[in-house]
């Protein structure tokens, strides 16, 4: 395919650099405004094998477009359709480009600087020097602070801003014409109220047993990793919508110790009662009394890893145990699996690997979970 006359006659400031034209070099024209740019044809010329090197202002313009680009060059039936293809791609591009950064016009600032005072003042934590994103503050009815980020767009409040939480649940906020930041404020707290519940389980939790997981929860985390005993504890994963109901549940340690709890989970499981708090439902069903931050100390529960000698390993904790009564020595699930898989002597079956403990040289079962441990590829 060679490029005809009107390749020279609607791009005039892309020439060719050679004879057989297979190579183009020059500018591209769209909104007055002049962009590099290289075709580099192959000896078919066919233009699906082409190669386009764009200045970087180029580059920058078409970032996003770059698989829409492609699909013209793939289909275009020679060089000047395909040119002008992309010059109408580029004046989008540089049209999409000048709206996202068009300055709002001055109501804008008016308008959010009064709905901040109908607000009030007191309620805001941050605004940024462009007045695009702000940071508004409520307690809830526990006395506990909760934040709101907005992020307004410069057609606001035509279109509602952007709203982040730090919720378990997705927050949506319902905008009419009407709406205002003061409307915003109002459904964030009706939000708070419907967390309450949920967010007084996990507190109660936090404040009176040891969690291992996660060390610093967000106000989002559903998840709690409670010590049961040496090297014993229950994953639990509550709902915010019921969370006085029986959460998911997930022991971790030696079977030895965790199947008389998950027995007693199974036939106790009728003493639940939703009316008493959770952390009191999971001490009647298991027959447990939870270690508390008071009470005891962290070495008392805890252990470091017999293989790598650190408690914490890429954000996790020992959660695999000798099930040697004798020994009970706990492990990296990471660590385990790359000593296992260094023995000779160790055999595994789909998930599970069968060899030996690294301190008592007692048989020892690893399963894995679905998470690939460190080093492992797909």
């Amino acid at each position: 395919m060679e490029a005809g006359g009107g390749m020279t006659k609607q791009f005039p400031l892309l020439l060719p650099q050679d004879r057989d034209k297979r190579v183009y070099d020059g500018f591209i024209t769209a909104q007055e405004k002049d962009f590099r740019l290289r075709i580099l044809l192959p000896s078919d010329y066919q233009l699906r094998n082409a190669r386009l090197q764009c200045s970087w202002q180029l580059k920058k313009v078409l970032h996003g477009y770059h698989n829409i680009v492609r699909q013209r060059l793939q289909h275009s039936i020679d060089l000047a359709s395909f040119m002008l293809e992309l010059k109408t791609i580029l004046e989008a591009a540089l049209k999409n480009t000048h709206e996202l950064h068009t300055p709002p016009p001055p109501q804008y600032y008016s308008s959010l600087v009064s709905e901040i005072e109908v607000l009030g003042w007191d309620k805001l934590l941050f605004v940024d020097t462009e007045f695009s994103s702000i940071k508004l503050k409520a307690e809830d009815a526990a006395g506990r602070e909760h934040l709101i980020t907005l992020k307004f767009k410069t057609k606001y409040p035509v279109e509602p801003p952007d709203c982040i939480v730090d919720f378990p649940v997705p927050f949506a906020i319902s905008w009419t014409a009407q709406s205002s930041l003061a409307s915003i404020h109002t459904q964030f707290l009706a939000a708070l109220e419907s967390l309450k519940v949920f967010w007084d389980v996990l507190d109660e939790i936090d404040e009176k047993t040891w969690v291992l997981e996660p060390e610093k929860p967000t106000r989002s985390a559903t998840l709690r990793r409670i010590a049961i005993g040496n090297n014993v504890s229950i994953s639990i994963n509550v709902d915010p919508r019921h969370p006085t109901m029986l959460p998911e549940c997930y022991f971790l340690g030696a079977d030895h110790v965790v199947n008389p709890l998950k027995l007693k989970l199974n036939n106790n499981i009728h003493l639940w009662d939703p009316e008493n708090s959770l952390l009191q439902n999971l001490k009647d069903v298991l027959e447990v009394d939870f270690p508390s931050r008071s009470t005891i100390e962290k070495a008392d529960y805890s252990m470091d890893c017999g293989i790598c000698y650190a408690y914490r390993l890429d954000n996790a904790i020992p959660d695999q145990v000798c099930d040697d009564p004798r020994c009970g020595q706990p492990f990296h699930q990471a660590c385990l699996y790359e000593w296992l898989r260094g023995l000779p002597s160790s055999r595994q079956s789909f998930n599970v690997i069968f060899g030996e403990c690294p301190y008592c040289s007692k048989p020892i079962v690893l399963k894995m979970s679905t998470k690939k441990p460190r080093g492992e590829s797909n």
